[in-house]
């Protein structure tokens, strides 16, 4: 590993199809005239996995890092038994992120948002001396924490304050990471408003969310890790979405299997879920509308009190941006399902009663979106089945260990003073 030579890729936008350079943290196409994701165009167009002593970094042919942090780990991909056969599915692969030992799952914060935290800092320069900005819902956070906290990256973590406790670790974390928070009552576009706020300040820099295609490439390592375990690339993806990216990752993982050549050429049906009664994208979906359609923020902030899965509340997701989810449903001939707060909370029981382990509340909405498709006839029983379970084994990580939680530096008002935040934020990295 000492020897890696960083990846080598160019960017293409999705809307024109023009091909160019990334200077370093190109978020987007300069030249383009719309809103339009960017896509990293790999030079490598069959995928070498390495060994599992890299980690994440086995898939980084297809990640666009210039160094390797340590630490990570690998999504792991295998075939289901208790829930396959519940389900009557003979081909049910699930591609579980989190902590799971007895599987080789070693992902320490028990959520698949590693994968993006360790290809995006992998992506940045080792010698960045400005501090990246991550605004969360809570999981991405805890990610975003670990991996700057071992690998000393300065890091302003920006959440809503409802959400804090998920800012949980077993030891404590380098200085150099530090949260603020917005009011409680306020989500997850209420942390993004305070996160483009502390932007302002000097020598801070945004992580780019779904038009950072580290972070989005990082996801996509789950469609490989099932693909290369499986041996082929899977008819069906099942994964419960707050923004989207993970769908979108998925399908541009597809497109480049395909190109590989080893794997097929079919597409899979991209099925995503959204947690009731926060469902605005399968709101818009379901109309056929590019548009995410009108929401009263002061709705929105209730209906996301009201959900179990508070990681799935992104009011401004990048749906309908030309190579967001739209596009990639379209593309796959995909569909949103929406699950209620009692039929995820069923499926989480029934999932480690079968598979042996706990999981998030995202993981359940989808595991509960299979089981309703299944139920509805949707998916053939010799289909080859992803089940994307997003984060899990949290419960068993915290077992045998003492937490330690991050505290906000800060907590601001949901509409905070501009030069407040700008002058505190600066104060914490002086």
């Amino acid at each position: 590993m000492e020897n890696f030579k960083p990846t080598e890729y160019t960017l293409i936008c999705v809307a024109s199809g023009h091909e160019f350079n990334d200077e370093g943290w190109t978020l987007a196409d300069r030249e383009c005239t719309c809103p339009s994701l960017i896509r990293a165009h790999y030079a490598n167009k069959q995928l070498e996995v390495k060994g599992d002593e890299y980690g994440l970094y086995k898939f980084c042919d297809w990640l666009p890092v210039s160094h390797l942090l340590k630490g990570s780990a690998a999504p792991v991909t295998y075939k289901s038994k208790g829930l396959g056969q519940y389900l009557g599915l003979e081909n049910l692969w699930i591609t579980f992120n989190g902590y799971n030992p007895s599987i080789g799952a070693q992902m320490t914060t028990c959520s698949f948002k590693e994968t993006e935290a360790y290809a995006v800092c992998g992506r940045a320069k080792q010698d960045e001396q400005r501090v990246l900005v991550v605004a969360s819902a809570g999981n991405t956070a805890r990610a975003f924490a670990k991996v700057c906290s071992a690998n000393n990256i300065r890091l302003l973590l920006v959440v809503p304050n409802d959400n804090i406790d998920a800012l949980w670790f077993d030891e404590p974390l380098n200085p150099c990471v530090k949260v603020i928070a917005c009011a409680s009552g306020g989500d997850y576009f209420d942390a993004i408003h305070l996160s483009d706020l502390a932007l302002k300040a000097q020598n801070f820099y945004a992580e780019g969310g779904a038009k950072n295609i580290a972070r989005r490439d990082g996801m996509a390592t789950t469609v490989l890790s099932a693909t290369t375990t499986i041996g082929r690339i899977p008819d069906y993806y099942f994964q419960a979405v707050g923004s989207g990216t993970g769908a979108i990752a998925a399908w541009e993982a597809n497109m480049r299997l395909v190109e590989d050549g080893r794997y097929g050429n079919h597409m899979m049906k991209l099925i995503v879920s959204q947690n009731a009664p926060f469902v605005p994208m399968f709101d818009a979906w379901r109309a056929d509308s590019r548009a995410m359609l009108p929401y009263d923020d002061d709705k929105a902030r209730r209906d996301v009190e009201i959900i179990d899965a508070k990681v799935l509340s992104n009011r401004k997701p990048p749906y309908g941006v030309v190579g967001g989810l739209y596009d990639a449903l379209k593309a796959t001939q995909g569909d949103i399902m929406a699950v209620t707060n009692p039929q995820a909370r069923k499926a989480a029981k029934l999932f480690e009663e079968l598979e042996g382990i706990d999981i998030h509340p995202a993981a359940a909405v989808a595991t509960a979106s299979l089981m309703k498709a299944v139920a509805d006839g949707k998916v053939e029983k010799g289909a080859t089945v992803m089940l994307n379970i997003t984060g899990g084994g949290e419960k068993l990580f915290k077992s045998k260990r003492e937490m330690w939680y991050l505290k906000p530096s800060h907590v601001f008002p949901l509409n905070p003073n501009v030069e407040d935040v700008v002058s505190k934020v600066e104060a914490l990295f002086a």
